[in-house]
């Protein structure tokens, strides 16, 4: 709720003043409307204020305006009315008041100067332009003038001045010499703001004849040239050279050098001056300063900063330049002039001026009957502006009297105005500066409504955005604007609508729901009128798969995805932008569906790839970045300081790492000495490195390369380092793996590595080799040997242990003192067999064998083993010829016994043992025979049944292959097996074994069995076969069957029947295949042979086994 409170009749006047401000009518900017209504006049386009004209061409004053009806136009000249009339060279545009005046067919310019102004009227309104000032250019000749020449002594100070004729406008001064060529400045020699041309000190090259001035008229187009000023600067010595030839006894000058000078200001002249600029003009204070040597300028404003980013140092710093000043920059600026001897300096008091500056321009007012309204002006300056008030182009205080006007100062307060209080309004604020025009019209309307907007226009947004239905209107008085939804839905309302003064209905979030017809209604009270839009909502387009974040190895390919849902009625385009700009022109770049592939990836490819979706309605975009990572480019601009006997440091500068971090350098080293072109690896340090102090080896000629390493694999190498070679030294180390192996009974061969190249330390590598018995009280014998690294000794006893050592030396001297080792010279084959050999049987086909070690003495070499050789000699329960196999089985060490597994049951062996050392093998023991029990034998070799009747089987089959003994008898068990594939009662027969056919009577017609069928000795029973027969069916039964098979209706049954048989023995077929198992097979499996286990290593006395074979002829 509003308070109360007590005004003045003024300050009620002003709030009015404000509201009917914002109740105003606006003209919206439709041109058939404005065509049909009355409108006060309006100036378009006018002369400048200041206007200078080229005397030689047509003078054109432009004056344009527009108006309902269009305004006739008049002019006054210098306060008066301006008769064109009267005037055969003025003449006025058709529909336009722009005036052309003749000047080319015999006017003159200057006949013509004065202040114009133009005026545009109609039956609402005058209105006026600004006071147009008409003046010609003008270039006057310079005055002749008779040029003295300037005669200067080196190092004083010169002014060549300009003064150049008054022109309309200034001109532009500029020096140059007879050839047209500008004379050069420079912090010496530079021309001031007056076109002064200023020297701070003269030197010999100053001396010239053709110093020009020269000025510009821009207007004209013409230059105008001073004549040629003369310069000689002369020097002491020169001087007092001249004086000496005619007076001399007389020393007028002396002989002094150039005198050094402190500075003095050329201009301004004094410690202070003040300059007046206006506000946003352009500021210039100058400072040219005489000294030597040159002074050099600097500037400061006293108490405060010179403006930032508007003040700029020209003409070598003599000259200060503020743009856009104001009245903040008023101050006192300081400029120094400076040498090594002192300093000069002048103030400028600055004062910042302002001609007048619009802060509120009046605006044109559109009015009802009846209603109020307020124009303002309001405009600022220094010093502040008198503001007075025009109407229709008459002062406001001698204009007809309006009763509904009022002025208030910069104000008019307008109240009830009819339609006779159209007028145009013209504000002039004025100052000693300068002045501001302003017209604003105050148009009075009665106007029905009218609606701009299109009708049945159709709008399209997506759903979630806002919806702007636009209603432009107009009338007057200002209509009031109602919406409604469909052909008879009510008035719109709530926060879910949001409604513009300009008669827009904003739905801020549309929903699918929003589709359909609005209609805006307009009305005053001088009548209604309705439009009707339509709004359809569109479902957003979405980019449902964006482009993904990709790290690529170069020369690959990349691809991203932009996969999108959109509305179906909106045709959607897709555009890919690299790095916000479009694809390269590159067949490599294959723009797909919803994809973008790149081929044969780049470096230049790295970047951000952008996938934009545009429909008519809305744009949606994704990106992600692309970055192509290779292996690191090679180190470069490698180099070797710190160079030392047995160390150097190496640096390199690394390559591109191409966006892949280096890890680590890799710096590898060629011996150019010994290896040349051979590459071997040095060291390396981690990728933050780039310098590393290497260790050297003495007598190498050193050259280094670096080799950088990230994640996608190792540089090129780089360019080779500079070669350094090292000292030769005595060798650091000995020959490694030195040994010593006897090749034959009466030598010893004594090896080692040789050093490589770099090992050496120095040149004549060679090598001391030593030796003697041990633990014999023998003195070393020695040799030494070069480019070899074998030395055998011949004449040495069978296998004795000796002691050697093998020393490096060069030219130098001898490495350090190496170390012994043992070796042996060489072996002989063994003297003697063991003894005592014994066999002990342990089952069917396992026995342990123990013999007695030799005597050491005689084993003449390193003990290996021993070899234990045997073979099957016959079986016991078959006599055949049969090929006899031998086999070894060798026992590690200085072994007594060992276990002899996989014998056959039932058989007679022989075996021997042998001692073995590293020459070969000994003599044999003599044969030792044993023999091994019976065991289970192998299953019958087949089983066959066959003559099936009808209660009756013959089966026949085969002895066991491998009997394994005495055969007892065989052991038949059999049972049968019903539809439903189920076990039977088991029975079990027991058959002699010299029999190999049996008769099975008494059993049931058509009716399968399964026979389990095998062997047995005095242990045991051995593996089972398996078979399965049917008897055939009763052969009554079988012609009963016939008779009943004549009838039709049987045989689609039977036929049936068999199918389904068929089919289920297929399936039992598949699943026996399969090893599918009955109850007996399970029992049989539970029940294996304990003799076929697989056998346990009695404490690793199971030896290497080997295989010889050789035929018997012997029967057993």
């Amino acid at each position: 709720m509003m308070k109360k409170k007590s005004v003045s009749a003024r300050k009620a006047s002003l709030v009015l003043f404000l509201c009917q401000m914002i109740s105003a009518l606006d003209v919206p900017l439709d041109s058939k409307l404005l065509e049909e209504l009355s409108q006060p006049p309006t100036i378009t386009q006018q002369s400048p204020k200041d206007y200078i004209v080229d005397p030689r061409e047509n003078i054109v004053i432009q004056c344009e305006a527009k108006g309902k009806p269009p305004p006739s136009f008049s002019w006054t000249r210098n306060g008066t009315h301006f008769d064109i009339d009267k005037d055969a060279q003025v003449t006025m545009k058709p529909n336009s008041g722009t005036l052309v005046i003749n000047i080319m067919n015999g006017g003159k310019a200057e006949a013509y100067e004065g202040v114009y102004q133009c005026t545009a009227r109609n039956e609402r309104g005058a209105a006026i332009s600004n006071n147009i000032v008409i003046r010609p250019s003008r270039s006057p000749l310079w005055t002749k003038e008779k040029l003295e020449p300037n005669h200067v002594r080196e190092g004083d100070s010169l002014v060549l001045h300009c003064r150049p004729p008054v022109g309309l406008p200034p001109p532009i001064i500029f020096w140059m010499d007879n050839a047209f060529q500008r004379l050069p400045q420079s912090e010496r020699v530079s021309q001031g703001l007056n076109g002064d041309l200023y020297f701070s000190n003269v030197q010999p090259e100053d001396t010239r004849e053709d110093y020009i001035c020269y000025a510009r008229f821009n207007h004209t187009q013409t230059i105008q040239q001073k004549q040629p000023i003369s310069v000689k600067v002369f020097s002491m010595d020169s001087l007092n050279d001249t004086i000496a030839a005619n007076l001399s006894d007389t020393d007028i000058f002396g002989a002094k050098p150039v005198t050094e000078r402190q500075p003095v200001l050329l201009t301004p002249t004094g410690s202070t001056s003040t300059k007046v600029e206006l506000r946003g003009n352009v500021l210039l204070l100058e400072c040219i300063a005489a000294g030597l040597p040159t002074p050099v300028i600097r500037w400061i404003k006293e108490g405060g900063e010179l403006p930032a980013n508007r003040t700029f140092f020209e003409n070598f710093k003599k000259t200060l330049k503020i743009i856009d000043v104001s009245e903040a920059d008023s101050g006192n600026y300081k400029c120094i002039a400076r040498n090594r001897l002192g300093s000069a300096h002048h103030v400028i008091s600055v004062t910042v001026k302002a001609a007048p500056y619009w802060i509120t321009a009046p605006r044109n007012l559109v009015l009802s009957p009846g209603e109020d309204g307020t124009l303002i002006c309001r405009a600022n300056g220094n010093p502040k502006p008198n503001i007075s008030w025009l109407a229709n182009g008459v002062p406001i205080a001698i204009a007809p009297e309006d009763p509904s006007r009022k002025v208030d100062g910069d104000t008019i307060i307008f109240s009830h105005v009819q339609e006779r209080s159209s007028s145009v309004y013209q504000c002039n604020a004025s100052n000693e500066y300068g002045y501001l025009l302003a017209n604003a019209f105050v148009n009075v309307l009665a106007e029905p409504p009218r609606i701009l907007t299109p009708a049945n226009k159709l709008y399209q947004v997506i759903a979630d955005s806002p919806a702007l239905l636009d209603c432009a209107y107009f009338g007057s008085p200002k209509p009031e604007i109602e919406w409604f939804k469909g052909v008879k839905g009510s008035i719109l309302r709530g926060n879910e609508y949001v409604f513009h003064d300009n008669g827009t209905l904003e739905i801020p979030v549309a929903q699918k729901d929003s589709t359909g017809t609005y209609t805006c209604v307009a009305r005053n009270e001088l009548g209604k009128i309705q439009n009707e839009v339509h709004l359809e909502v569109k479902d957003p387009t979405m980019i449902i798969k964006q482009p993904e974040y990709k790290v690529i190895q170069r020369y690959g390919q990349v691809s991203f995805e932009c996969v999108i849902k959109h509305d179906s009625t909106l045709l959607p385009t897709i555009i890919w932008l690299k790095d916000n700009d479009e694809l390269p022109d590159d067949e490599r770049f294959l723009v797909g569906k919803d994809n973008l592939t790149i081929m044969n990836v780049t470096d230049k490819d790295d970047g951000t790839y952008t996938c934009i979706v545009n429909t008519t309605l809305d744009s949606v975009s994704a990106s992600a970045v692309l970055t192509v990572v290779a292996r690191p480019n090679p180190p470069f601009d490698l180099e070797l300081t710190g160079q030392l006997e047995r160390s150097v440091e190496l640096s390199w500068i690394p390559g591109d790492e191409n966006n892949s971090p280096i890890t680590n350098f890799v710096i590898e080293y060629e011996d150019g000495l010994h290896e040349p072109g051979v590459w071997h690896y040095q060291t390396e340090v981690p990728g933050t490195q780039t310098t590393v102090q290497l260790k050297l080896s003495p007598y190498v000629n050193y050259s280094f390369r670096v080799i950088a390493v990230n994640e996608i694999g190792r540089s090129q190498p780089s360019e080779p380092s500079e070669q350094y070679l090292t000292k030769s030294a005595n060798p650091d180390e000995n020959p490694s793996n030195v040994q010593g192996i006897g090749s034959e009974p009466d030598n010893l061969v004594i090896t080692w590595e040789s050093l490589k190249g770099f090992q050496s330390n120095g040149p004549g590598l060679q090598y001391k080799v030593s030796w003697r018995q041990k633990d014999v009280d023998d003195e070393w014998t020695s040799v030494i040997v070069a480019n070899v690294s074998k030395y055998i000794v011949s004449g040495t006893p069978t296998f004795v242990p000796y002691e050697i050592k093998v020393q490096a030396l060069n030219d130098l001297g001898y490495a350090p003192e190496p170390s012994e080792v043992i070796g042996h010279s060489g072996e002989d084959l063994p003297m003697v067999a063991p003894g005592n050999v014994q066999v002990h049987v342990i089952n069917s086909t396992l026995a342990k064998v123990h013999w007695d070690t030799v005597p050491l003495k005689t084993v003449r070499g390193h003990l290996q083993g021993y070899k234990v050789y045997y073979w099957k000699v016959q079986s016991l329960s078959i006599r055949s010829r049969r090929h006899v196999e031998k086999k070894i089985l060798t026992f590690r060490g200085n072994k007594t016994f060992g276990m002899l597994p996989g014998l056959e049951p039932y058989s007679s062996y022989k075996l021997n043992v042998r001692v073995v050392n590293g020459k070969g093998e000994g003599p044999a023991s003599p044969d030792k025979v044993f023999k091994t029990p019976e065991g289970v034998p192998s299953s019958p070799s087949f089983l066959r049944i066959t003559n099936p009747t009808l209660d009756s089987l013959t089966l026949e089959w085969g002895s066991p292959t491998h009997p394994n003994g005495v055969l007892t008898s065989y052991i038949l068990k059999f049972q049968p097996i019903n539809n439903t594939h189920e076990l039977g009662p088991l029975v079990e027969i027991r058959i002699p074994a010299n029999e190999s056919s049996l008769i099975l009577k008494n059993l049931n017609y058509s009716t399968r069995y399964k026979f389990y069928f095998n062997a047995q000795t005095s242990v045991g029973s051995g593996s089972q076969i398996t078979e399965e027969a049917i008897t055939i069916m009763d052969e009554a039964m079988a012609s009963r069957q016939v008779d009943i098979a004549t009838q039709g209706w049987f045989i689609g049954l039977m036929c049936a029947v068999a199918l389904l048989i068929l089919i289920l023995l297929i399936v039992c077929f598949i699943r026996r295949n399969k090893g599918g198992k009955y109850p007996v097979k399970e029992k049989e499996d539970a029940h294996a042979d304990p003799e076929i286990q697989p056998m346990k290593e009695d404490d690793g006395t199971f030896g290497e086994y080997r295989l010889f074979s050789f035929v018997s002829s012997a029967p057993f």
